[in-house]
């Protein structure tokens, strides 16, 4: 009898976690869905007002690459002194 009762209960709890799991899944899939939503109006909105005032830079450029201060070094020049 206890085995038919931890059965059944393992079963609602199983039917309960597959209700709450499919709610989260749909949450997920409407906030994602929200997320690109906002995305693609911002990046129209951007370029709306990027149209509008052509004088101001929608991205600052980057700063120019240093060139790295160490050149190649060959081997050979790296020699062990004769003991």
């Amino acid at each position: 009898m206890l085995s038919w009762v931890v059965a059944a209960l393992g079963v609602l709890l199983a039917l309960t976690a597959l209700a709450w799991l499919r709610r989260v899944s749909r949450r997920l899939e409407t906030l994602t869905q929200s997320y690109w939503e906002l995305r693609y109006d911002y990046t129209r909105l951007r370029s709306q007002l990027s149209r509008l005032d052509p004088e101001q830079e929608a991205e600052p450029e980057p700063p120019p690459v240093a060139p790295p201060s160490v050149s190649f070094v060959p081997l050979s020049t790296i020699r062990k002194k004769d003991r």
